[in-house]
Formats: structure tokens, sequence, C-alpha cells
């Protein structure tokens, strides 16, 4: 077992984040986390990368651990491949290792202006590079991604599949994030949803549902938990985790909507 969470909670200001989770992560295993904004999976990543304390709970193992943030900081004057030399130093690499692998990492993701530009002058997407390439750079035993994908072009997010297939052949564990379920199933040879705090399995038969409503009064959908999209047309269109179902149909109806369909299938008609 490289990395387990059993009965972790976190609680902010005693606002309750995570509820009892469990995962566990072993060597070669790719998971994906998929839930909406807001419903906790950077706080849970930050445990699992054993950058945060949970308030409640264990965790065990200690692989050694890349961690890319979902928006990496990047506002430093120094360049890209300083900066990745610096932390392979910090780490315990040879100078001459630092610089090597930073300059592999570097090219493979193919940083837009070079090793040489300035961190503060880079784009979002080429921000995320650098944050994948600092990850990276001392060959991890448990890689950790917070929506990885978010701001890459479609090139460089195929060099990330790659990658993250390769490791996974190596024995690397890999969990990642992303806020769209048929994804993080997709990329994944276990997925998982985070809803109301808690840990649920991820599959086409039981995690989500769709609902369809017509009328009634406006709603912030989005924003509610457990609705993971929201469409717009002839009826609204509501993907939802089936652990909140049956709250949302309530809130539906005293809205004044009319349920048109739920569905145990999204996207079947």
């Amino acid at each position: 077992m490289v990395r387990e969470l059993v009965g972790v909670a976190k609680s902010y200001r005693a606002r309750p984040v995570l509820r009892g989770v469990d995962l566990s992560v072993t060597a070669g295993e790719v998971v994906g986390i998929a839930g909406t904004n807001g419903s906790g999976k950077s706080t849970l990543l930050r445990i699992l990368a054993g950058l945060s304390r949970p308030s409640g709970g264990t965790t065990s193992g200690k692989p050694r651990t890349g961690y890319v943030p979902d928006r990496f900081p990047a506002r430093q004057r120094m360049s890209a491949l300083s900066y990745l030399s610096r932390l392979g130093r910090i780490s315990g690499l040879s100078k001459a290792d630092s610089r090597r692998r930073a300059g592999e990492w570097l090219e493979r993701f193919a940083l837009t202006g070079g090793p040489d530009t300035p961190l503060r002058d880079l784009s979002k997407g080429n921000a995320q590079k650098v944050g994948l390439a600092q990850a990276l750079l001392c060959g991890p035993e448990l890689l950790v991604l917070d929506e990885p994908w978010s701001g890459l072009d479609a090139g460089t997010r195929s060099v990330l599949n790659d990658v993250i297939d390769e490791l996974a052949l190596d024995g690397t564990a890999v969990v990642f994030t992303d806020h769209r379920p048929d994804f993080a199933r997709g990329e994944s040879v276990r997925s998982h949803l985070l809803v109301d705090g808690r840990l649920q399995p991820l599959d086409a038969e039981a995690a989500t549902c769709r609902i369809l409503l017509r009328g009634g009064e406006d709603a912030d959908w989005a924003g509610r938990r457990g609705v993971l999209s929201v469409r717009h047309g002839d009826d609204l269109e509501l993907e939802v985790a089936v652990a909140e179902r049956e709250s949302v149909l309530f809130e539906a109806v005293q809205r004044c909507c009319a349920v048109i369909a739920v569905d145990s299938e999204v996207g079947s008609r």
C-alpha cells in the first residue's frame, strides 16, 4: 500500500468539508476523483499528499510524493529552468542532474518561450507545465494532481496522458481530480465521486442520474451540492449525483418545477 486514508475528516471553522473518507492507493494504480467545485477535492488531495493534517481519522504510508495544485503559483523572477533546478537541489539531486531532468521535462511539455522564460511571464497553461515538471522532477512514488488538464492545450493534455500511463507501468501511484465524472472514469482504473464530503464509487450504474425539469422558479442549480452539470434547453437537464437525487427532486418540487424524467443513466433518452 503506497498511501491509505481511513475515516479521514476535515473541518474549517466548524464547517465539515470531508466526512469519514476511506481511500487506499497501491503502486501502479491510477485513481480518479470527480466532484463539483467546492466539494472538497483539493482538501482531500492536500491530505493525501501530506501537506495538510486531517481533523479526524488516520493516514498511513510515506511515499516520495509529487504534487500539482489546481493553480500553480508562478510569480517569481527566476526562469523556469532555474526554478526547477533549485527545487531539484533541495530534493537531493546534484546540480547536473537537476538541470538535466528539468530541461527534459520542460522540453517534453513544450514550454512556450523555452526554459529560460521567467515564471512571472508564463500563461496559466505554461505555468501548469512547470508545475507538472516540478512534481515529476525527483521520480515520485505517488503523483497527486489537482485538475491537471485545466488550462493545457490539446497537445500537452495528450502528453500528460502518456506520462501518467508510463509512470503507472513503472509502479508509480497516480491520483487526480477532475470535475467531469465521465473523464475521471475514462482516465483511471478506479474512480470515485466526492459528494457531501464522502467518497462513493463512480460507475455508470450508480454514480449519477439525469433529471429533466420544466418551469418553476429560477434557481442556481449549478451551485447546488450534488449537481454536476446543467444544460439549458426546452427543458432544464441536470446531471446529479445519485446520493443527492432525492434532495434535488424535493427542492425542484418546492420550486414548483414539473419533473419530466429521472433517468438512471446520464444522457440516455
